[in-house]
């Protein structure tokens, strides 16, 4: 099996207080995407760059102490690709590809950080365009090669996904036109959502982001924001998945997925 997991550190200095490097060791994955490290490469190297035996190649934001993207692997990679080509969005370090490829297979492993529109309408504006410039680049490469994006996709698909689905109908994360992305994702674009292939009726046990107001996690109010959005021949692959909740690393909770292939 390929263990492929995906977390939201929520930085990763915090993260690593807060044990994920002895999770990660006891997880035993082939490859973790990781989404809002928060740090630069003088933060990360000699510290963070491997983890539990598993070496990060990174997608740094300019700006100090936001965003940033990391896929670690037992394996390296045949070739890293670091952004997607959109010079506002490359700047604010969303996207990693790391390849993996052999005579059988074309092969990415992606980590992808959206953007979230929760702070006001500048932000709401700028998530809109960083999916419009997102799709067509998921298009091409899906007619290129195989590939599963993991991440933060700060959109809760449908109302399945989120614990108080009524009262978000106009908050972001939960708006028309984010879930009418996913679904011509998935429809129009054949990306399969892994999870749901899984677990196509899981509810409150589907969530993977918790706010910090209120008891949120206590009364597990949350969401599902974290994929694993594969190509339909991977997908077809996958076997079993798990979200990890016993201990919180941060505010989001890694998922898990175990695939019948190996790189």
């Amino acid at each position: 099996m390929f263990k492929l997991t995906s977390l939201n550190l929520n930085g990763i200095r915090s993260a690593a207080s807060k044990g994920v490097e002895a999770w990660i060791a006891a997880n035993n994955p082939d490859c973790i995407c990781v989404q809002e490290v928060k740090a630069q490469h003088a933060d990360v190297a000699g510290k963070f760059d491997q983890l539990a035996g598993l070496k990060g190649h990174f997608h740094y934001a300019q700006k100090k102490g936001y965003s940033g993207v990391g896929v670690y692997s037992k394996r390296e990679p045949s070739d890293v690709v670091v952004g997607f080509g959109s010079t506002e969005f490359d700047a604010e370090g969303r996207y990693l590809e790391a390849r993996f490829d052999t005579p059988q297979r074309r092969l990415s492993i992606i980590s992808a950080y959206f953007p979230s529109g929760s702070s006001g309408e500048e932000r709401q504006l700028a998530k809109f365009r960083f999916l419009a410039e997102f799709e067509p680049h998921l298009a091409r490469l899906r007619q290129e090669r195989d590939f599963i994006l993991c991440g933060d996709v700060n959109i809760a698909h449908k109302k399945e996904d989120l614990k108080n689905w009524r009262s978000n109908q106009k908050n972001s994360g939960f708006l028309p036109e984010e879930r009418d992305w996913m679904t011509k994702l998935i429809d129009h674009h054949g990306v399969v959502d892994v999870y749901r292939q899984l677990q196509p009726d899981a509810t409150d046990a589907a969530y993977t982001w918790w706010s910090n107001r209120g008891q949120a996690w206590l009364n597990n109010v949350g969401w599902r924001l974290d994929y694993h959005l594969a190509t339909p021949g991977l997908a077809a692959l996958a076997r079993h998945e798990s979200i990890y909740k016993t201990v919180r690393f941060s505010d989001h909770s890694p998922i898990t997925v175990d695939y019948d292939f190996q790189i």
